[in-house]
């Protein structure tokens, strides 16, 4: 599903943020990725989301060599994974039936598609009956369901969540926890940077720690220690 051999990531100001970095996380894993800050998870996350190259290495997601990926087939490429961010990220402007909608018309489906998912989806996290809310109008943890909604709504493999609980209360956030393990149980890949080791030391996945950009622990059913 996703395979690093050897990545090396050197920003020009000449900051070396990942050191021969290599590891493999199967279809199906839920994986936590935990560190200090500055220990490599954000830049990980930006190349498995392609908006950087590494400077050494192959990075394959997906049967798909990204380092080799040309430019005109990234946006296909992210419309394949799902992207949830601490800062929900929504479109103000638009509700929360909206902005799933949006989701789906970006990825070309046709009205009646996206008429008839769109309550499916909303149900799914939790949100049935909260179509017409705008984004200020639901709670943070509101706010963060409708942004996994529309992560998920093209059916991706794997689902990148970027310190989704970061912004959230406790109470919230474990109810987005059990979102989660929710959509893993269907089949979705998740890979979760966070620093709660609440939640980590709790749900016992796989964990792999990095320290200045360096994979210092691999451990299934793993704690935050």
């Amino acid at each position: 599903m996703v395979s690093l051999k050897n990545i090396t990531m050197r920003y020009p100001t000449g900051n070396v943020a990942l050191k021969d970095v290599s590891l493999d996380i199967k279809k199906g894993e839920f994986v936590f990725l935990i560190g200090p800050s500055g220990a490599g998870k954000s830049t990980l996350i930006r190349l498995l989301t392609k908006e950087i190259n590494p400077t050494a290495g192959v990075l394959t997601v997906n049967g798909k060599n990204l380092t080799k990926l040309h430019k005109r087939r990234i946006p296909k490429y992210r419309r394949q994974i799902g992207i949830v961010f601490q800062d929900y990220k929504l479109l103000e402007k638009l509700n929360a039936y909206d902005n799933i909608a949006f989701a789906l018309d970006v990825l070309g489906k046709k009205g009646r598609y996206i008429r008839r998912h769109v309550p499916l989806l909303l149900n799914l996290v939790g949100l049935a009956g909260k179509g017409k809310q705008m984004p200020l109008q639901l709670s943070g943890g509101e706010q963060q369901r409708v942004s996994i909604a529309r992560a998920v709504a093209g059916n991706p493999d794997i689902l990148i969540c970027d310190e989704p609980t970061g912004n959230l209360d406790p109470e919230t956030s474990w109810g987005l926890m059990d979102l989660l393990e929710k959509l893993n149980t269907y089949g979705t890949t998740i890979i979760m940077a966070t620093h709660s080791r609440d939640i980590v030391d709790v749900m016992k996945k796989r964990v792999i720690e990095l320290e200045d950009g360096v994979v210092i622990r691999d451990e299934v059913h793993g704690g935050y220690r």
